[in-house]
């Protein structure tokens, strides 16, 4: 039986639950900063994208481009970055982040910029309820 897919302790510890697409699990960071999306694909040893076949390659490519929309479409963003780095977290995972002229690390990347500033209860759930609604995750 192959390894079972576990999430990074890192990224629990960052970041909030949102769902499961088709491949990859779906997770809010937890900084209310910049609205920031993480897809992780649903695959044991993973940690480059190359690392997956040549399916669920284009399936995370659909799923970056499903998440992007939704994203971009709730916050009216002026760019998106999108990237997979995996410098300190070596599972495979992919950020969205909604990026706007003038927030706080504009134009410089988000990471290192400032402290993560947590969502309350009521804000984190109502934007999930509304992501996991937009995205038809039950």
């Amino acid at each position: 039986m192959p390894d079972a897919f576990t999430l990074h302790p890192q990224i629990a510890r960052d970041t909030i639950e949102v769902g499961d697409l088709p491949l990859s699990h779906l997770r809010l960071m937890n900084d209310r900063t910049y609205p920031w999306l993480l897809l992780m694909p649903r695959r044991p040893g993973a940690s480059e994208i190359i690392d997956l076949d040549e399916e669920d390659r284009a399936g995370l490519m659909r799923e970056i481009a499903l998440v992007s929309r939704v994203l971009k479409a709730h916050t009216g963003c002026d760019k998106l970055n999108v990237a997979s780095l995996g410098n300190a977290v070596p599972q495979l995972h992919v950020h969205v982040i909604a990026r706007f002229r003038g927030d706080a690390a504009w134009p410089k990347p988000v990471w290192g910029q400032s402290e993560a500033v947590a969502y309350d209860e009521q804000s984190a759930a109502d934007l999930i309820s509304e992501l996991r609604a937009k995205l038809s995750l039950s």
